[in-house]
């Protein structure tokens, strides 16, 4: 019996191997990648995080210096192309705080404004916005060295892209002026807010950080100094505005006269201008007052010790207004408002005087003029064409009668200007009466001068009467205005100087004697009494027209030293209507005459009275024309009897007053 064996279930010995084969290589494999995993150094197993660590974005302050500037060049490459995410972010690095917000970190500004200087060039009209930010950021606020990274940002910026001189001038004149308030809310000049991280400075430092930016922005860019002169026109403060805020601003334009010679000039005249402005406005308030208050209110405004550097680092203001202003009289609050105005000007008039004396005291005398020529340059434009001015031009008065040749320089404008038909005729009689005016109080003014003026004008006084006293009818201001402005000056002239007007003991040119007061001979120089015959005693009739003040003690005085008696001629003028020699454009009315209306049209065709070189009274800068200044002096015997015969009559007066009292109560007793 063959056996055959059995054949095994399940896979053979060779099979398994076969089966298995590939297992243990898997296996291998696997077991080798383990091991170039635990080897090879760029990878890792399991990545595990330890808990003590902060995790967080990394902010702008953090990344460097090149990021920024990458990311900074990249933005505005975007914003030409419509993508403003990177270039708004920009923008707000430079934004104030609003809400709360943190403001940005002092190195993330600087990192940034670094990056901007990089990529200067790329700032072009389409990122005026972003420049804007930049500009009135608080850069003065910050530390000495962002300061100087931020004036080379800027002198790159108005040197690469021009369109933004005008803007860095006139945000850099805004840092010179004060804060404002406006609908109750505090403004600050736009780079001095304060930063809460940082020390405080003063607002000096402020200023002379301003300074020394625009002094460098004008080496850079010369042609800025017309575009800067507009902007310090623009932001002079208003004349109402504080005296604080004139005063800052007025130091700050000072000092910009010293680096930008150029614009010396300039900066004076427009001082000049706006401080006339506010004279004129306290002439047209005190002369709304009653003469007494007036008085008081000049006289007795409280002299400031403050220096100007003082009122630069002082944030507070005087002048500003408080809770108790609504509870106050109108009259008490109008007469505080005038007070305010007047201590304002007296200490911008001080500043001016200082500036000029120190400009005088600097220079050779060779270039001594220079100074003069400015303030004749102002008066001629500014000062003599500005009806009423009151105190500006002590300024010339006080500098002129520093020599002889200014004074000269000075009569002479004068005189050319009343005796020029083509200027206006207000201005002519503006420049009779400034004549007259600093010829009587000038103190240095010799009596040379005193008789050429009085010989000049006498000689076109006599010319013009030659012209005009045929065809006159009678005393008409409106056409013979510059005519009666010379004989005022005449009158005025005479008051002051008369002992200039006497001759001397070795003059041959002699009028008649007459007995003096003190029974000697008093002797005039030839023309005095002529001149006043022939024009006072006229058709054209000047007494009548002349102001009523200075005709009064002009007769007085004459009458006293007998030079000539008009007292009966102005007897006569009390019946002489000034209206019905009125041309048809003066003061002619067609309607029925009242005595008001008459005595009203009298007033108005009367000269005014206004003589430049009256008394000074401002307290803190009438230091400066003492010694300059000729006060009234009394005449000799004539207030002397005024005042004897004054005792006499109140005596009278009241012995009058006592006999009716008796007799009335011996009346009331009966």
């Amino acid at each position: 019996m063959t056996t055959t064996a059995t054949r095994p279930v399940g896979p053979t010995s060779s099979q398994i191997t076969t089966k298995l084969a590939p297992s243990s290589t898997l296996v291998r494999k696997r077991q080798d990648d383990q091991k170039l995993e635990s080897s090879s150094p760029t990878k890792r197993h399991r990545v595990t995080f330890d808990s003590d660590v902060e995790v967080r974005i990394v902010e702008n302050w953090e990344k460097s210096p090149a990021v920024i500037q990458d990311a900074v060049r990249r933005a505005l490459q975007s914003h030409t192309t419509g993508d403003d995410s990177g270039y708004d972010k920009v923008k707000a690095i430079y934004a104030p705080p609003e809400n709360g917000q943190e403001h940005a970190s002092h190195m993330a500004i600087r990192n940034h404004t670094s990056a901007l200087l990089s990529n200067v060039c790329m700032l072009n009209k389409n990122c005026a916005d972003l420049v804007h930010s930049v500009l009135t950021s608080d850069w003065l606020a910050r530390s000495d060295d962002y300061v100087h990274l931020f004036v080379q940002f800027l002198a790159n910026l108005v040197s690469a892209q021009g369109l933004f001189l005008a803007d860095a001038l006139r945000i850099l004149v805004e840092n010179l002026t004060t804060s404002k308030t406006a609908l109750w809310v505090n403004i600050t000049p736009p780079s001095q807010r304060q930063i809460h991280d940082l020390p405080s400075i003063p607002r000096s430092k402020y200023y002379d950080r301003a300074h020394k930016t625009l002094q460098y922005l004008l080496q850079v860019v010369p042609s800025a100094c017309r575009i800067l002169l507009s902007s310090l026109t623009t932001q002079f403060p208003h004349h109402n505005d504080s005296r604080r805020a004139h005063v800052v601003y007025v130091h700050n334009l000072l000092q910009i006269a010293e680096y930008a010679p150029v614009l010396q000039t300039d900066i004076l005249a427009l001082i000049t201008e706006r401080l006339v402005k506010i004279d004129l406005q306290v002439q047209e308030d005190l002369e709304d007052l009653a003469e007494d208050v007036e008085e008081g209110v000049v006289q007795h405004v409280p002299q400031d010790r403050l220096d100007s550097a003082t009122f630069l680092d002082d944030d507070q203001d005087s002048d500003e207004e408080s809770d108790t202003d609504e509870e106050m009289d109108e009259d008490v609050l109008r007469t505080r408002d005038i007070t305010k105005s007047v201590e304002k000007m007296d200490r911008v008039l001080d500043m001016l005087f200082t500036y000029y004396d120190r400009k005088v005291s600097a220079t050779s005398h060779d270039s001594r003029p220079g100074v003069v020529e400015i303030l004749m340059g102002q008066f001629q434009s500014i000062i003599l064409p500005t009806h009423r001015s009151r105190h500006t031009q002590f300024l010339l008065f006080h500098f002129v009668q520093q020599s002889f040749s200014h004074i000269d320089a000075f009569v002479a404008t004068c005189a050319q200007t009343s005796f020029d038909k083509r200027r206006p005729a207000m201005v002519r009689q503006a420049a009779a009466a400034y004549l007259a005016s600093f010829v009587a109080r000038g103190v240095h003014v010799s009596s040379e001068i005193v008789v050429e003026v009085w010989d000049y004008i006498s000689t076109e006084l006599k010319r013009m009467h030659r012209e005009s006293e045929a065809g006159c009818r009678g005393p008409d201001l409106q056409r013979y205005s510059t005519y009666y402005s010379l004989v005022q000056a005449l009158l005025y002239i005479f008051c002051f100087r008369w002992r200039d007007l006497e001759a001397r003991s070795d003059d041959d040119d002699v009028d008649n004697d007459l007995p003096s007061i003190y029974g000697a001979e008093r002797q005039w120089r030839v023309g005095v009494k002529d001149t006043f015959q022939l024009n006072l005693f006229s058709k054209l009739n000047p007494l009548k027209v002349c102001s009523p003040a200075i005709v009064t003690e002009f007769a007085r005085i004459a009458h006293h030293l007998h030079v000539i008696y008009v007292y009966h001629l102005l007897e006569t003028n009390k019946r002489v209507r000034l209206s019905q020699y009125a041309g048809p454009s003066g003061y002619a009315r067609l309607n029925r005459e009242t005595a008001l209306t008459a005595r009203k049209d009298e007033e108005h065709q009367h000269l005014d009275e206004y003589f430049p070189f009256d008394p000074y009274y401002l307290p803190k800068s009438k230091r400066w024309i003492e010694g300059d200044y000729r006060e009234w002096v009394g005449i000799p015997g004539l207030d002397d009897q005024e005042a004897a015969s004054e005792s006499e009559s109140g005596e009278e007066e009241t012995g009058d007053g006592d006999v009716e009292e008796a007799t009335g109560t011996e009346k009331s007793d009966e």
